[in-house]
């Protein structure tokens, strides 16, 4: 009896590790450039570490912007997720946007989202 409590434990073990989650290209996509815009407003780093980990979070943005836009798994997908991606284009494929603007991708996003860098500048910070 005890054999099979183990045996029954170790498949179920083993079997939990054969199934694995998998993100698509959209949802990489949707992570990195979270941590891209999670880099951008963290008051806890210094603007040369900022700066490195925005190049690098970039490169990796235009990476996987082009996969996103070379799916064709995702043509034949009428979610609400693949439908706002390319509705927001300037939002979701933030690099490739913000070359064909001419700008920075930080300033890019702050345009996207309605904040100027004066609006910041001109802030103050306080409890509500």
């Amino acid at each position: 009896m005890k054999n099979l409590i183990y045996i029954g434990v170790t498949i179920a073990v083993v079997g939990t590790g054969l199934t694995h989650a998998q993100a698509g290209s959209l949802e990489n996509l949707e992570r990195e450039r979270a941590i891209l815009v999670q880099t951008m407003l963290s008051g806890n780093i210094d603007v040369q570490e900022r700066q490195v980990k925005l190049e690098t979070s970039g490169v990796r943005l235009v990476d996987l912007e082009r996969m996103v836009l070379r799916d064709k798994s995702l043509s034949g997908k009428n979610t609400s997720m693949v439908q706002a991606a390319f509705q927001n284009y300037d939002l979701t494929f933030l690099v490739h946007a913000s070359v064909e603007k001419g700008r920075f991708v930080t300033d890019h996003w702050l345009q996207s989202v309605g904040l100027s860098t004066q609006t910041l500048v001109n802030a103050r910070m306080g409890r509500r």
